[in-house]
C-alpha cells in the first residue's frame, strides 16, 4: 500500500509495509533533492514560475511558466539561474 505525504511543496512516496528507516531514507532523499537542485538550478528551484521536469534518462530540467506568454523568458533556461526579472519564491520556502 502506498501513501503520498506533501510537506512543504515536497511529496514523499512511502510504503506502509516497509520497514521504519526505509520510510526515513525515502524522506532524506527528497530532501537532498531539493538541496541539489538549489545549487544547481539557483533561482528556478524555488521560483513560483518553474517546474521541474525529470527525463526518461534522468535528466532533470526546469520549465519557466512565464515562457508560454512572455518570450523574454527562455523555455528551459540555461542553469543556474542567478537574476531573473520573473522570479516570485514560492509561497512557504
Amino acid at each position: 500500500m502506498l501513501i503520498l505525504v506533501a510537506a512543504s511543496e515536497l511529496h514523499f512516496i512511502l510504503t506502509i509495509t516497509a520497514p521504519a528507516h526505509c520510510a526515513i531514507l525515502t524522506f532524506m532523499h527528497a530532501a537532498q533533492q531539493h538541496t541539489q537542485d538549489s545549487r544547481s538550478a539557483g533561482l528556478c528551484a524555488d521560483c513560483l514560475h518553474s517546474r521541474r521536469v525529470e527525463s526518461a534518462h534522468d535528466s532533470v530540467f526546469f520549465l519557466c511558466q512565464l515562457s508560454l506568454t512572455d518570450p523574454r523568458f527562455p523555455k528551459y533556461p540555461r542553469l543556474p539561474v542567478l537574476s531573473c526579472d520573473g522570479y516570485e519564491k514560492k509561497p512557504g520556502r
